[in-house]
């Protein structure tokens, strides 16, 4: 209300809002108690400031503690005013993704610092340390000796088509190299597959490009007819 009213945080302005406080009061219908009593009391201190401006009463008979509720109410607004502007900063930090803050290092007191004396110490020394120290540890192992490379021959390939497709009859490409370890086992099967139809022991058939690759065994050895896609089709 004081911000709407674009007022100084004051008793003043305090007892110009307790009407509208009061009115605000009206309106809370389902208002838990606990809070309500808190609502009646802030009421009570603004009617207490109003009547004290209005009628101010002789010094001889106010009381101390009655005195200091407008200065404690005042002081307690400021203190919102700054919490509720500091969580308003926070909020567009948050909304900037700004999620990080600088951490200031604490200063070191003159005299402690200490510096390092490089005194009598050349580069081929501090080598010479190095390749002590890395000698303490022996080298890794080459890669190709931890993990040796996969050989994938043709010719197996071939022979392991020739008898999945001697079992079933006929299955689809991404079925034989669906548990494959490489790609290179699979560009291998690709080409298997390719001798196979050159060789007339299998037919492939692909409904669309890019479609799933559909292999039968020819068992006859002819060559496959003209409505299988050719190896050059097969690659699409």
């Amino acid at each position: 209300m004081i911000e709407r009213e674009e007022l100084d945080i004051t008793k003043v302005s305090l007892a110009q809002i307790t009407d509208q406080y009061l009115e605000y009061i009206g309106r809370l219908e389902e208002t838990k108690v606990a809070n309500l009593v808190d609502f009646l009391v802030v009421a009570s201190k603004l009617l207490l400031i109003k009547s004290r401006l209005l009628l101010p009463a002789s010094p001889s008979i106010i009381d101390e503690e009655e005195e200091d509720i407008g200065e404690e109410l005042v002081r307690q607004l400021v203190e919102y005013k700054k919490f509720k502007e500091l969580a308003a900063y926070l909020s567009d930090r948050e909304k900037q993704h700004l999620h990080a803050y600088v951490r200031v290092g604490t200063p070191t007191v003159a005299g402690s610092q200490k510096t390092l004396n490089m005194n009598g110490v050349s580069i081929g020394s501090l080598i010479e340390a190095v390749r002590s120290a890395l000698a303490l540890v022996p080298s890794e192992p080459p890669v190709s000796q931890v993990i040796p490379p996969i050989v994938v021959s043709l010719h197996t390939k071939i022979s392991q088509m020739r008898m999945a497709l001697q079992q079933r009859g006929e299955m689809s490409f991404q079925e034989f190299v669906a548990n494959l370890r490489s790609r290179m086992e699979i560009i291998v099967s690709f080409l298997a597959m390719l001798e196979l139809i050159k060789g007339g022991r299998l037919s492939v058939h692909q409904e669309k490009p890019f479609g799933e690759i559909v292999m039968r065994y020819r068992p006859d050895g002819q060559k496959a007819s003209e409505e299988t896609v050719q190896p050059g089709e097969a690659l699409e």
